[in-house]
């Protein structure tokens, strides 16, 4: 993909962070960089995690990735080195904690006979 998220310089500030470095103990990571540039291409477009282009990856490994990161508290500490940016605080909003309005929720609409009255038919 020739569109990246994240920059030479936020890359350095975050690698540390990460598992999988050699010389660490446990698997090494395949690569860490194109998993957050999946994730980030995620909370940028808002799409489900089964239209991850391909090569992002695979979008079910990502996601169960993603999901393990999420538990151990690792998302955290990456935003607290980032400064949280602002801009991608606001994008790791999704379905799971926001609730939807009954009619956008697919709801029964109440439907209202409104036949005008013909004045002639009095």
């Amino acid at each position: 993909m020739g569109r990246r998220m994240l920059t030479e310089g936020k890359w350095r500030k975050v690698e540390p962070l990460l598992p999988g470095q050699e010389g660490s103990s446990g698997a090494r990571a395949r690569d860490n960089r194109l998993f957050l540039e999946a994730v980030l291409w995620i909370a940028r477009t808002g799409s489900p995690w089964r239209d991850l282009p391909t090569e992002l990856g695979n979008w079910h490994t990502t996601y169960t990735r993603f999901n393990r990161w999420c538990r151990s508290g690792r998302w955290h500490a990456i935003w607290q080195e980032m400064g949280s940016p602002k801009e991608l605080c606001a994008l790791m909003i999704d379905s799971t904690i926001v609730r939807v309005h009954q009619h956008a929720a697919g709801a029964q609409k109440k439907r209202v006979n409104r036949r005008l009255a013909d004045p002639e038919e009095g």
